[in-house]
């Protein structure tokens, strides 16, 4: 194998550092001044491990991640040994077969800001592929992918977990209906626009039980999201969303609601339906009421409304909801008297300071409702 800069050797202002790992090793071309986290960034794509899953080791020392590699004494021709943590890898974990320097042609040079990759389809590709296929589990996140390679479609329904966070995606195509066996699928942090996600082959996913999209560009919810019936989690925080759609009520199975950082409006009555849900986070949108059907969520445990406008609260939460304990209303104008005279409260209160008291780190108060309420003024 041969990682080198735009020539046919390495640039005299680079040096070459040989990395060791699972029997082979790994000559990386980098400059100096790179630092030990630039030689993981590198190492990354040629071992399936993930930089906070590598240890580094020169002469006896881990290195530093923050460190140069003149700092700490690497220079041209230097061995590093590299040592995988266990479970950090990327998805089909690290590279352990033998690969012919034949099979692999990279050529690669470390600025400090920027790489330049130029790479051939080689073994350890097909292998990867292999391994998504045994273990059913994808996990491309952090990879710089601007799109979904080609090889994920390819494996079909042997996939179960997708996992392509902390990426550059634009699109999700129609090729996702090919993995009809997903079950979760990790979408978060990306650049993924209304128009350019087929939620209709998303909707043909019927297995899909956790559903991840947040920290996206995200404006609305289509109706079909209500065919996606075994779905348990949904993720969708961090985006423009202002309304949910009605057809959330038909998600019978749904245990986690993560809307948080929006700008929802108002919600539909139809969620009174979902009433598999433990635990709902509306934090931090524009909520100025909340539908009385919330008292049908006999299963709700943890309620999230932080920084909303609310000025009161469905009068049947506190009765009907009798296993809630967790409830959030910092930042809304609900004080302290306005929950004293909704039904159910001095139940909810008890069952409050049950939980609480049972953790260690809750600071016991007064004995005032201080979950964001206040006598007289909302915090």
């Amino acid at each position: 194998m041969e990682v080198a800069g735009d020539k046919s050797s390495p640039d005299s202002s680079t040096i070459t550092v040989h990395v060791k790992f699972s029997g082979r090793t790994l000559p990386i071309s980098l400059f100096p001044d790179s630092t030990v986290r630039d030689l993981k960034s590198l190492l990354q794509p040629l071992t399936n491990v993930i930089p906070r899953g590598q240890k580094l080791i020169s002469k006896g020392k881990v290195l530093a991640d923050s460190s140069s590699l003149k700092s700490q004494q690497v220079t041209d021709g230097s061995k590093v040994m590299l040592i995988a943590s266990q479970g950090l890898h990327q998805g089909d974990g690290p590279i352990t077969k033998e690969v012919t320097s034949s099979s692999t042609n990279t050529r690669r040079t470390f600025n400090g800001k920027q790489s330049q990759i130029h790479k051939t389809e080689t073994v350890l590709n097909r292998n990867r592929c292999d391994r998504w296929k045994l273990t059913g589990v994808v996990a491309l996140s952090e990879c710089q992918l601007k799109e979904v390679p080609d090889e994920v479609w390819a494996c079909g329904s042997s996939v179960r977990v997708l996992d392509l966070g902390n990426n550059f995606i634009q699109e999700v195509s129609i090729k996702i209906s090919a993995l009809k066996s997903l079950n979760k699928l990790f979408l978060n942090a990306n650049d993924i626009l209304d128009g350019k996600i087929s939620w209709e082959s998303i909707s043909s996913l019927k297995s899909l039980t956790v559903l991840s999209l947040n920290q996206n560009q995200l404006t609305a919810f289509p109706s079909t999201l209500g065919t996606l019936t075994s779905l348990c989690q949904l993720h969708i925080a961090n985006n423009k969303l202002t309304s949910l759609p009605e057809e959330i009520g038909l998600l019978k199975q749904l245990q986690i609601l993560n809307a948080s950082n929006n700008r929802i409006t108002s919600l539909p009555s139809s969620i009174g339906n979902c009433q598999s849900l433990i635990e709902i986070d509306l934090s931090s949108n524009l909520l100025a009421e909340l539908p009385e059907t919330f008292g049908n969520l006999h299963n709700l445990k943890a309620l999230h409304l932080r920084n909303n406008g609310l000025k009161s609260l469905p009068s049947t939460l506190f009765k009907m909801c009798s296993q809630l304990s967790t409830l959030d209303l910092h930042g809304t104008e609900i004080t302290n008297d306005v929950l004293r005279q909704v039904e159910g409260w001095e139940e909810f209160d008890e069952r409050r300071r049950s939980k609480h008291q049972k953790q260690l780190d809750f600071r016991v108060g007064s004995g005032v409702f201080d979950e964001g309420a206040d006598d007289g003024r909302g915090l």
